[in-house]
């Protein structure tokens, strides 16, 4: 067999296998690049199959997703305060998630998975207190 042939096949090969998921980490952090009390990032995108750990790198915070900010027959994510949570996405949309110690005090991130945004218009509908909202609109801009 030809170098060729052998590079050919391999190429086929890797084509036909599923690609590896991708795990994010998402700090959770007193004071971040983007004020106090923040995940960083804030904002990420993922392919259906990929996960988050969230890393609780500051002590008191934990992950939870926000009511009405997930796919329909999404699971609800709610970890341990200062335990670090390891969140796969196997449907495609939009997931909103909280610091429930700290959510009033804007502590929320965005999780954008796959290609569909059906529930898109039912996350920006989600009401929130002055702050947290402040830090919520511009990362559902971010969503395409």
């Amino acid at each position: 067999m030809t170098i060729f042939r052998v590079f050919a096949a391999t190429v086929a090969l890797a084509a036909a296998l599923p690609a590896a998921a991708d795990e994010i980490p998402v700090k959770m952090l007193n004071s971040g690049p983007n004020g106090m009390m923040v995940f960083d990032p804030a904002f990420v995108r993922l392919k259906p199959g990929d996960s988050i750990k969230f890393l609780p790198t500051d002590k008191g915070h934990n992950v939870e997703t926000i009511k009405g900010m997930a796919p329909d027959g999404a699971d609800y994510v709610k970890s341990t305060v200062g335990q670090e949570a390891v969140v796969t996405f196997e449907r495609e949309g939009v997931y909103g998630f909280k610091c429930s110690p700290h959510y009033l005090m804007g502590m929320v991130a965005l999780v954008v998975v796959g290609d569909k945004r059906d529930n898109l218009e039912a996350a920006k509908s989600v009401q929130h207190n002055k702050l947290t909202q402040k830090r919520m609109e511009p990362l559902l801009a971010q969503v395409q």
